[in-house]
Order: structure tokens, then C-alpha cells, then sequence
């Protein structure tokens, strides 16, 4: 069994290692309009990790991710702006104070249960909204941020800056990839096990002496760090901010990239990153067809496909190559 295990792993690892170096030759034939249609979805696809992550394999439902988006965006934004800090130094910071930020708004949200945990992230991302418009010495207010540094990729001083789109694509390439590889590591660990056991069953969990509120803390502050990278990813690439960062309408993309390419599974935000993302900022070309197909899409992956297009997409896998799925789902 152990022999089949690790051959199972080593089939997903190289189909993993040839999926990343198609998309790394991928500049080589696309245009800069579809690459940069990628690049959006690679923005929207960190705060969908990190909701498949406390959602898919913790079962709560978390609105708060564009909350903590939007304050990595800001933390980055202003460290390169008032201190000409490179960007792996602003990375780091939007991944670290988002995730402190959560922990205090963790402490009493986690005792609630169900709707009541849903409404307080929603009331915390509100919060933020009202905070980004007043603090005006900070944030400039409706006004916003502008003129933020392209990505520099030095130690500290100079380094190399990014600045055309096929490199956009790469830093988001790279970025996602660790993202996801991140991923991969919390789940499949003990506590990521763990994380699974009480989403199915809570009480359960409990029974056999695990600490089910700590393991939810952590996931929920790592949740925010995810989208924290996303809002540092994306501020430097649009160089603007405002609060309207905390619309809405971008906590509902999140939610239908998530649950729409499958909560609970690693590549389910993926698919559902390039599909219902991707896909909306291609059909952009075509505005009189694009919100009617985007809503055709979005409706048949609601009511044939519970669990998200991955669903027809590993059916489709197992009947052509049954040796690669593997352990696809962890889970």
C-alpha cells in the first residue's frame, strides 16, 4: 500500500510539473490581452485558496476575504510607496497583517456558529470599507491610492522592476504555484486531517481530545494570509487602490470561483479561477454576449454539478487516464 501511495504522488507530480511548463510556454503563443486575462484570474485565485482552505476543509463559510484582500493591497501599496520597499518585503507584510488583523476578529467570531459566523465577517469587511474612506491622512479616502510602484524584485535597493504583462504573468505564475503547493502541504499534514474531520463531523472531532477552536483559528488566519498575497499581487499590477476594493461584488467573484470549480479540493479554485474569471474578462470583447454566457456557465455548474465543474472534469480524467486522479481529493 505504501509503494502505491508514493506512486500515486509521483503520477500527480509530474503531471503537475508538465501542467506548470505548459503554462510557463504559454507567453510564446498568447497574446498580451489573454495573458492579461490570466493574470486577473491568478489575483482573484489567492483569496480563493484561502476560502477553499476554511470553507472546504474546515466548513465555515467566510465572507472576510476581500477584507483582508484589501488590506494586503493597502499594506503593500503604502510600504512601496513611503519606503520604496521591494516587493517580496511587501508580499511578506500583506501575507503577515492581515493574518494578525484576523486573529482578533477570530477570537469571538469562531464561538459563533453557522449564519451568525457569516454576518460578523460581513459587518468586519463593512468595517474596513468605512476605516479605508475616513483615515484620509492614510488611505486618501474615496480618493484612493495612485501611482503605486511596479514589483520590484530586489533584495532591498534597485532590483529588477516589472513592468509588461508576459512578466506579470510569470510573477503571478510563480506566486501561484506556491500558493498552491502551500496548500497542498497544510492539507495533507496532520492538522490539515484534522481541519477535515471537523468539517464533517465537529462533535466528533472533539471526542478525541483535539483543541477543534485552535484548529480553526489557524485556519482562518491562514485564510486571511492568502488573500492578503492576492491584494499585494493585484495592487501592483492595477498600481491603484480604494476602498471600493472592498465591494461586494468582488466578495461574490471569490464565492462563485470557489464554490463554483469545487469547495474541498486543490484543483477546484483553479478551474473555477480560469473558467468563471478568465473567462468573463475574455468575453469582455463581446459585451452584448458576454454576461449571458457567463451566466449560462455559472447556473448549469450550480444545478448539474453540486460539488463544481471538478466534478465532470475528474469523471472526464478517470475515464480517459484513471492512473492520474490519485489522491486528487484530499478529503
Amino acid at each position: 500500500m505504501p509503494r502505491l501511495a508514493l506512486s500515486s504522488d509521483g503520477r500527480q507530480m509530474t503531471w503537475a510539473s508538465l501542467a506548470v511548463a505548459g503554462l510557463a510556454a504559454l507567453p510564446l503563443v498568447a497574446s498580451p490581452y489573454q495573458l492579461s486575462t490570466l493574470v486577473v484570474s491568478m489575483v482573484f485565485l489567492f483569496p480563493a485558496l484561502g476560502l477553499n482552505l476554511i470553507l472546504g476543509y474546515t466548513g465555515m463559510l467566510s465572507l472576510a476575504q476581500m477584507g483582508f484582500f484589501g488590506v494586503g493591497g493597502y499594506a503593500s501599496a503604502l510600504l512601496a510607496m513611503h519606503y520604496g520597499t521591494p516587493f517580496w518585503f511587501n508580499l511578506l507584510a500583506a501575507c503577515l497583517i492581515p493574518a494578525l488583523l484576523a486573529v482578533p476578529l477570530a477570537i469571538p467570531a469562531l464561538r459563533l456558529r453557522h449564519t451568525s459566523f457569516v454576518m460578523c465577517t460581513i459587518a468586519f469587511v463593512f468595517i474596513l470599507e468605512s476605516t479605508a474612506k475616513n483615515w484620509v491622512s492614510l488611505t486618501r479616502g474615496d480618493m484612493g491610492l495612485s501611482s503605486v510602484p511596479r514589483p520590484r524584485l530586489g533584495l532591498w535597493g534597485g532590483g529588477y522592476e516589472v513592468h509588461t504583462i508576459p512578466e506579470y504573468y510569470y510573477l503571478g505564475l510563480l506566486l501561484s504555484v506556491l500558493a498552491i503547493a502551500l496548500l497542498v502541504l497544510i492539507v495533507r499534514s496532520p492538522a490539515g486531517r484534522y481541519m477535515v474531520a471537523i468539517r464533517d463531523d465537529e462533535v466528533l472531532a472533539a471526542s478525541i481530545g483535539g483543541q477543534t477552536w485552535h484548529y480553526r483559528l489557524v485556519s482562518f488566519v491562514l485564510s486571511a494570509a492568502f488573500a492578503g498575497a492576492g491584494g499585494s499581487y493585484y495592487v501592483h499590477y492595477i498600481t491603484v487602490i480604494s476602498p471600493t476594493v472592498f465591494d461586494p461584488s468582488y466578495t461574490n467573484t471569490v464565492l462563485v470561483v470557489a464554490l463554483g470549480g469545487g469547495v474541498g479540493t486543490i484543483l477546484g479554485p483553479i478551474l473555477g479561477s480560469v473558467v468563471f474569471v478568465a473567462l468573463s474578462e475574455a468575453l469582455r470583447m463581446a459585451p452584448e454576449l458576454r454576461m449571458v454566457i457567463y451566466g449560462l456557465i455559472l447556473t448549469t455548474s450550480v444545478f448539474a454539478f453540486r460539488r463544481g465543474l471538478i466534478e465532470p472534469l475528474t469523471r472526464a480524467v478517470l475515464r480517459l487516464w484513471p492512473s492520474v486522479v490519485g489522491r486528487s481529493h484530499v478529503g
